[in-house]
């Protein structure tokens, strides 16, 4: 039996439209993240770019288990000393609820250099008004 390696022109992209709406955050971005690495196709191969493109719209509307919202902090660093800045998941999903389900996609990527590609074929809106037509 032979083994078959894909091809960069066999690579069939899909659309796939996701609502967020009462969706549990975890959850919902271990469906994204599987859809944006291929997971999903017959030929998957783990260091083959082969996943399709994802839009995601209500991100408003997540659903948050537990005391997660007051418990989880997020933390970036500026790089300069003291530049260490934290946020609560109540905050960050008040200013802005894509970035919480971006956040959440990123962490189930594997850290490589593919990563970066497929988060870049994945699409978030606030609500479904903004919806450009696919």
């Amino acid at each position: 039996m032979k083994t078959s390696m894909p091809k960069i022109k066999d690579i069939e992209r899909k659309h796939h439209l996701i609502d967020a709406k009462g969706k549990v955050l975890g959850r919902l971005a271990t469906e994204i993240a599987t859809l944006l690495r291929g997971k999903h196709k017959v030929n998957f191969t783990p260091n083959f770019d082969m996943g399709d493109f994802v839009t995601i719209v209500n991100a408003q509307d997540i659903k948050i288990t537990g005391d997660k919202k007051k418990n989880k902090i997020y933390f970036r660093h500026s790089g300069y000393p003291g530049g260490l800045k934290s946020e609560t998941l109540e905050r960050l999903l008040e200013r802005d609820p894509r970035e919480v389900i971006k956040r959440a996609t990123y962490g189930m990527l594997p850290d490589n250099k593919l990563r970066k590609k497929q988060l870049r074929r994945l699409k978030i809106y606030k609500g479904d008004k903004e919806i450009p037509n696919i």
